[in-house]
């Protein structure tokens, strides 16, 4: 029996398992996808050795993806531009990595808001962590035209513009509120806003009314940031279409099917998000 993992430290949280293993059943695949609470100290040696362990491959969640990146064999284009990985799997016996949370942010994007175009667009990203990375990368792609960014450590910011190039420029978190108004789609990619985290404390008055607002946070399904948005008249889109989508690739790595997100899989795991915090 084939059997995919995730790893993290803690790893009790993830809901990859009910993902995958939805999948396997649905798709009649003789295999399974478990939990791996995996050390910061193991990390290395657990993906450097996934050839001779148990597993065909793994998702790969906080605080491991950069860490990930550095222990395996072959990155492919995406892993290489982000430096982080959040999926590995095994290819002519070598240990590749790959990092589908853009593409997994992109997909749950166009399958919500069908109709919008990301071309010229002026994107505001809150966070300059390793979910930003790959969202900015994948805008990027989608040839967004300038990506601002709002973040507490100015370092970070730097580092992004010294990444990413001069498509990305630096907000003042004091000013960021005057800078809303040119703005069209604006992604809040840190923790704040998650169950046991503080809110996300950004004023959007100044917003434009059409801009996108978009949250990687899915505990809650809806983030006091997105209700805010909602109310004042803006299109939202939570985070656990992103969770979903970018579980397809890895999916199809592992064990051969491309898998489709479903409204049934959606109800399933946002239902299992309601019932443990009691929503």
């Amino acid at each position: 029996m084939k059997k995919a993992c995730v790893i993290g430290w803690p790893v009790e949280h993830s809901r990859s398992p009910l993902i995958h293993n939805y999948w396997l059943k649905k798709y009649g695949i003789n295999a399974v996808y478990e939990k791996k609470p995996v050390e910061p100290k193991d990390v290395l040696s657990f993906i450097a050795n996934l050839a001779t362990s148990e597993f065909i491959g793994c998702n790969v969640t906080i605080p491991h993806k950069e860490t990930a990146f550095e222990a395996i064999g072959e990155a492919d284009e995406i892993a290489r531009r982000l430096g982080a990985v959040n999926t590995v799997y095994l290819k002519n016996g070598k240990v590749h990595g790959t990092n589908t949370d853009g593409e997994g942010f992109i997909a749950s994007l166009r399958h919500s808001y069908p109709t919008f175009k990301l071309r010229g667009k002026t994107a505001i990203i809150v966070g300059a962590g390793g979910a930003a990375k790959a969202i900015i990368g994948a805008l990027l792609d989608e040839n967004v035209g300038r990506i601002g960014i709002i973040n507490r450590t100015r370092e970070r910011i730097l580092g992004l513009q010294g990444q990413f190039g001069s498509h990305v420029f630096e907000i003042n978190g004091s000013t960021a509120n005057d800078k809303l108004g040119n703005c069209e789609l604006l992604v809040n990619t840190t923790s704040q806003g998650m169950h046991g985290q503080p809110s996300l404390n950004l004023e959007i008055e100044n917003l434009n009314r059409d801009a996108l607002v978009a949250d990687i946070v899915y505990t809650p399904l809806e983030t006091a940031f997105l209700e805010k948005a909602k109310n004042r008249g803006n299109p939202v889109l939570g985070g656990l279409g992103m969770l979903l989508h970018q579980a397809v690739s890895g999916f199809k790595l592992w064990f051969g099917v491309k898998p489709e997100v479903t409204m049934e899989l959606y109800e399933l795991i946002a239902a299992d998000v309601q019932k443990e915090h009691k929503l």
